[in-house]
C-alpha cells in the first residue's frame, strides 16, 4: 500500500525576547500511514535536530484559537501586519516560543486534510487487515483443535 508524504521547509523565528527572535530552519512533516499526527523537525544548527510530534487536530484548532495543554499550546495571532501562529513547547529540555508564518502552515495543513480528511484517519491504520491476519487460521491451529490429551472422562486406550 502506497504511503504518501506530505513535508513543507520554512523558517520558524524562535522567540528569545519582545524585541529578539533568530531564524530556525524546520520541516513539517504529515505521514498518512500515521494520520492522528504532525511531525515537525527544527534544524538548530547542532548535529541532532530537534522533532516534535503532537497531534494534527492540535494544529487545526490552533491556526483557529487558542489550544493545547502542557507541552504544546498553539495560537493564532499577528505580528506587525503578518498572521503567524505561536507554538510553545516544554520539555524536561527547556520552553521554546517559536512563530511560524501562517499561511505557509495553514496550506501545508490543508493538503494534509485533503489527503486523510477529518475522521477517516482509523481508514489508515489498517487495523482490520491487521486483526484479520492475526486471528487467521494457522496450520499449528488443527493440532489444538484436537484433544491431545485424553480426558477425566475416558477410558484407557480411547
Amino acid at each position: 500500500m502506497h504511503h504518501p508524504v506530505i513535508e513543507r521547509e520554512l523558517e520558524l523565528k524562535l522567540v528569545l525576547s519582545p524585541e529578539r527572535s533568530v531564524p530556525v530552519p524546520a520541516r513539517l512533516l504529515y505521514l498518512t500511514d500515521d494520520p492522528y499526527a504532525v511531525h515537525i523537525t527544527f534544524h538548530t544548527g547542532s548535529s541532532t535536530p530537534v522533532n516534535w510530534t503532537f497531534a494534527r487536530e492540535l494544529l487545526v484548532e490552533g491556526v483557529f484559537r487558542p489550544c493545547g495543554h502542557g507541552d504544546v499550546r498553539i495560537w493564532p495571532t499577528r505580528v506587525g501586519d503578518e498572521a503567524v501562529l505561536c507554538m510553545a513547547l516544554s520539555s524536561p529540555d527547556g520552553d521554546a516560543l517559536l512563530e511560524a508564518p501562517a499561511p505557509s502552515v495553514s496550506a501545508w495543513l490543508e493538503r494534509t486534510l485533503r489527503i486523510v480528511p477529518p475522521g477517516t484517519e482509523v481508514d489508515r491504520l489498517g487495523l482490520d487487515a491487521a486483526l484479520a491476519e492475526l486471528l487467521a487460521p494457522t496450520p499449528a491451529d488443527d493440532l489444538w483443535m484436537r484433544d491431545p490429551w485424553p480426558s477425566d472422562e475416558s477410558v484407557d486406550g480411547e
